[in-house]
């Protein structure tokens, strides 16, 4: 018998239309995406591209903040998009939390930030009996290193980014969700703490059984953190498969190039490729391109690239929407 997912996503696509009257203009920014979490075997699923790439739409999507045009997300075998407002403010965003990019904006610089842990632990009436509301706060308080006494009566401005987003984890956890997806969790965070909030999401699979997608354009943390990824290049996703595979052998032309932008920490091979990947004066070309949209950077681009659009072809444990893998070629 197939093993039920925890999340199921399943040819999801958004398209937006920019511009108005002759200027207006069509924008698949998730493109057919396909991909799925385990049921009972909790991983940190990693969607990694540059900017521009789909990643935060495709989360959003997830989330229920904006409607897909089509496609499926299934959440334990529940569509997402048909759950009633009801049940998706009482079920679905008890079991699915947000852990977003900048924990200044997720706090408000006029409200105490404990206030914020005990209104979510009142709506969803979390305290177990004969616990006290503050015992339960700090309980989970205490699961990404803090603690009540450290936060209680605080504005957001008297503490760090890295207490912040600690803080953004604790809420997170307050409801005790299966999936939690955390956007760019550590981009605004000291280089000094990311990997302390790194290893926290290895925590929260390991010890309480939470799986987590991560987004991110960070490889080096990636690598480091991830049981699968999904590396995606202008809304589509062009290689999926375990990390560790697609990492140190990448397949698609777009992941080699990813790679190639992380310097090797030896002294003795100095960094002087110059790579570039945040090409925005590029972004709407390679969205409307027709067939492979990395065709207009690949260096291994041929003929069929820049009119048929790859399937995902199934090679070494991944799926890699590329041509060079189509062995009918």
């Amino acid at each position: 018998m197939a093993q039920e997912k925890l999340l199921r996503i399943d040819d999801l696509t958004k398209v937006f239309i920019t511009g108005g009257g002759f200027y207006r203009s069509r924008v698949v920014a998730v493109n057919d995406a396909s991909f799925s979490l385990k049921s009972g075997k909790p991983e940190i699923f990693t969607l990694a591209g540059e900017s521009g790439s789909g990643k935060t739409t495709l989360a959003r999507i997830i989330l229920g903040l904006i409607e897909p045009t089509k496609g499926s997300v299934k959440y334990k075998n529940r569509e997402v998009t048909q759950i009633s407002k009801k049940e998706k403010r009482s079920w679905f965003m008890k079991e699915v939390q947000p852990i977003f990019q900048n924990p200044f904006e997720t706090f408000s610089p006029l409200k105490k930030v404990d206030t914020y842990l005990y209104d979510t632990v009142a709506n969803y009436n979390m305290a177990k009996i004969g616990q006290s509301v503050k015992e339960y706060v700090n309980e989970k308080l205490g699961v990404v290193g803090l603690s009540l006494e450290e936060v209680e009566g605080r504005f957001p401005n008297e503490l760090s980014g890295g207490q912040l987003q600690r803080m953004s984890v604790a809420r997170a956890l307050l409801t005790n969700p299966s999936l939690i997806i955390a956007d760019e969790p550590v981009s605004m965070v000291d280089a000094s703490l990311r990997m302390s909030i790194v290893n926290l999401f290895k925590d929260l699979r390991d010890d309480l059984g939470v799986s987590v997608i991560y987004i991110t354009h960070d490889l080096a943390t990636s690598y480091y953190v991830s049981d699968m990824i999904a590396i995606m290049f202008r809304g589509i996703i062009v290689e999926l498969g375990p990390v560790q595979k697609i990492l140190d052998d990448p397949f698609h032309p777009y992941t080699q190039l990813l790679k190639k932008s992380i310097p090797e920490p030896d002294p003795e091979k100095r960094w002087t490729e110059e790579t570039k990947l945040s090409l925005s004066s590029m972004e709407k070309k390679e969205f409307q391109r027709e067939g492979c949209k990395f065709a207009g950077r690949c260096p291994q681009a041929m003929d069929i690239c820049t009119s048929l659009e790859p399937e995902g072809f199934f090679v070494d444990e991944r799926t890699v929407k590329c041509h060079l893998y189509n062995n009918s070629n």
